[in-house]
Formats: structure tokens, sequence, C-alpha cells
């Protein structure tokens, strides 16, 4: 179903554009409109993942510098059968993290050390996990498809000043106004609508790919309230690399919206909730936190019991996004 969703809107998308630069310009405006933005999305594909790297000054970071790191991924990328992808961390105290890449022999999976401070070893691994599945869906090239289409309508709604009055025109005056308004502003609809159904489809997966939902989704409740009130500024700054993040990055309420970039965290904490419920305990999670060593802040890194709130069953045991537990050590102090 959420291959079939993401295939419907990218027709529905294609469509539009399709529709849009014929009404305004004829052929000619199609064309010309349609391969400025696949020029610009294809460079953007290639190099998206310096792009994000560099401006979010992610450090890469190895087995030497951050083992505790670095072996999660790894253990998750086995069993998920991928192969492992570069691990980069970026110096922010809001807690998140982001997937980049082209293909999974591309990939690169990054965390903010907010991050790393905050979750237990076990949630860093359900969010690792979440984005390894981006990685495996290949969700940065459907968002890259998405946007150059996106773009292209834009650009089409532009044209439409030039083309206003063409002879090739099906609208009139006042129709040409209304694409201008009306075209970009579904385009971006559709196109958060593909951003929401992949988070889900990434939620899903990874939840498989690290054998226990809770892990995930305490990690969630704990990223939605701690990331509302610290800020990151780079996103703030940079808006259009929301999507990427695990949860939305901005400064707005994160609720099932239109204009949502992610769908609200309590409704993927609940779907998380209904999913450990029916795995119960067919799927063993992998064990993220074997004696390493120290991690890369040079705390100890002696793997602990695994908490009573992570393995209960039923909303209580989860944090909702609206409330952090008290202060605990996450897996490097």
């Amino acid at each position: 179903m959420p291959y079939f969703r993401t295939a419907l809107l990218l027709a529905v998308m294609t469509a539009l554009f399709v529709g849009v630069g014929w009404l305004i310009g004829g052929s000619q405006g199609m064309v010309v409109a349609f391969f400025l933005a696949l020029g610009m999305n294809l460079f953007a594909l290639w190099n998206s993942d310096r792009m994000v790297l560099s401006l979010y000054r992610a450090r890469e970071v190895d087995e030497r510098s951050a083992p505790e790191f670095v072996g999660i991924v790894r253990d998750l990328a086995k069993r998920a059968g991928l192969p492992m992808p570069r691990t980069y961390v970026v110096e922010n105290p809001q807690p998140n993290a982001f997937a980049t890449g082209r293909s999974p022999g591309k990939a690169a999976v990054c965390a903010t050390t907010g991050l790393l401070q905050l979750l237990d070893r076990r949630e860093i691994a359900g969010v690792m996990a979440h984005e390894l599945s981006h990685v495996q869906h290949r969700d940065t090239l459907i968002m890259t498809v998405t946007a150059t289409l996106a773009g292209a309508i834009g650009m089409l709604a532009n044209f439409a000043f030039f083309f206003g009055r063409s002879r090739d025109n099906q609208l009139g005056a006042l129709g040409t106004i209304v694409v201008m308004i009306v075209a970009p502003l579904a385009a971006t609809l559709v196109q958060l609508g593909i951003s929401r159904s992949r988070e889900y489809e990434a939620d899903r997966r990874g939840a498989e790919i690290c054998g226990q939902p809770l892990w995930l989704a305490s990690a969630l409740g704990k990223l939605g309230q701690a990331s509302g009130r610290i800020p990151n500024m780079q996103a703030e700054m940079h808006p259009a690399t929301a999507p990427l993040f695990i949860v939305n990055p901005l400064h707005q309420k994160a609720v099932d919206n239109l204009f949502a970039t992610h769908p609200s965290l309590e409704n993927r904490i609940a779907r998380l909730e209904e999913m450990a419920q029916r795995m119960g305990s067919a799927s063993p999670g992998i064990d993220p936190a074997p004696d390493r060593g120290a991690g890369p802040w040079g705390a100890p890194t002696t793997a602990s019991a695994l908490d009573e709130t992570m393995t209960a069953r039923g909303r209580s045991s989860v944090p909702s996004a609206g409330t952090l537990p008290p202060d605990r050590r996450g897996p490097w102090g």
C-alpha cells in the first residue's frame, strides 16, 4: 500500500505538470521548463549527499573515533542486507538524524551529538534502523524525482507571466493567474504527501530491521519533545532539508496537516506500538550494546539491562511526543 500510494501521488504530480504546461504555454513552454528542472535536480541527485553533509558540517567517524555508534550501524546494516554506509556526526544540540545518498552503495547516515547524548543504545538502534530503511527503499531518489516535478511545475507557473498572452494559452488572463497560484501549491501538497508516506514506511521497516518497534517508538517520543525546544539553526536557514530528518527540525507544530513535512509523532508511535503487539517476542532484536570500549566522548560503554519501559507492551510504556522522561545517561554520558 505505501508503494502504491507513492506511485499514485507521483502520477498525480506528473499529470499536473503535463496539464499545466499545455494550458499555459503549449508544448514549447512545457519542454523548456521540464529540462531546466531536470538538469538542476540531476545535479542535486549526484551531489546531494556531499551538499547536505557539507551544509551541516558533518564529521565522518569510524571504529576508532566512535566505536559504539559505528558498531550499531554496522550490525543493523548487516541485518538489513545492506553495505555499510558512511557514518557521520553533526555537532548540533538538537537530537535528530538523517540519511542521504542516491543508492545503498553511496549512502551516508548521520546523527547529531544531541541525539547521541539523549538516547540510550537501543533507542539509537531504532533511529538508525529507520534511516537505513530510507537507504534500502531509495527514498532519497524518490524525493529527488518528486522535487524535479515540483520544481518544473513551479517554473511553469512562473512562465505563465510570459506566456499568459500567447495564442497557445487555453486559460485567458484570469485562468493564468489562478494557475500561477494553485499549481505550485498543489505540487507542494503532493510532495509533502509523498514525504509523509515514506516516513511511515521507514518506521515500519526500521522496526523490522532492529527487531523491536518500541525502541524506535521510545526514541520518537524523546526526539519530538526535545527537538521542539532545542533549535536547529542550520535547518531553520535551509528548510528544504527538513524532510530528510527523522523528526521535523523546524520550530512549528508537528501535526498531520496538509503542510506538515512529517506525520504526527503520536500517529507514528501508535503504529509502532500496534506493530509491537503483533510481533510480540517472535522477532528478537539485535543486541546494539556489546562492550566495545570507550565511546566517542570517552564515557564507558558497558551494556546495561534493558529498561522495563522498553520491554513493556502498551501506550504507557512509551514517552509521548509532548512529555520527556526524567533525565538519564545516554551511551556516552
